[in-house]
C-alpha cells in the first residue's frame, strides 16, 4: 500500500464539490462550461477543483478544438476501494491495551 498515493486521492475527494464533480464525471465526460451552472460557482473555481483532481490522477483532460473535456480516471478509485478493503486487522492492539490495563471503554 502506497500511503502517500492513498492520502493524495482521499484529500482530493474530501472536498464536497470535488466529490460531486467525480460523481458527475462518473456519468459522462464534461467541459468546465457544463459544470459551472451545476455548481453555481465561477469557471476559475471549477478549474481549480479540476486541477486538484488532475493532480491526484482522478481526472484526465482531452482537447477538442478550443474546449478541454474532462474524464474520470477510474483506476485511482479502484485502488482506493482495494486498499480500504484490505485494511489491517487492529484487533491485537486492543487486546494488548486490555492486557496492559490501558483499554478505555466509553460505553460504561
Amino acid at each position: 500500500m502506497d500511503s502517500g498515493k492513498l492520502v493524495t486521492i482521499l484529500k482530493a475527494l474530501a472536498d464536497p464539490t470535488r466529490l460531486n464533480i467525480v460523481a458527475l464525471l462518473n456519468t459522462r465526460s464534461c467541459c468546465v462550461c457544463e459544470l459551472v451552472p451545476i455548481f453555481g460557482i465561477s469557471q476559475p473555481a471549477i478549474s481549480k477543483h479540476l486541477s486538484r483532481l488532475k493532480q491526484a490522477n482522478l481526472v484526465s483532460e482531452t482537447r477538442k478544438g478550443m474546449w478541454v473535456i474532462y474524464s474520470l480516471n477510474r483506476e485511482p478509485l479502484e485502488y482506493v476501494r482495494a486498499v480500504l478493503g484490505e485494511l489491517p486487522d487492529m484487533t491485537e492492539d486492543f487486546k494488548r491495551l486490555e492486557a496492559e490495563g490501558l483499554l478505555v471503554s466509553c460505553d460504561d
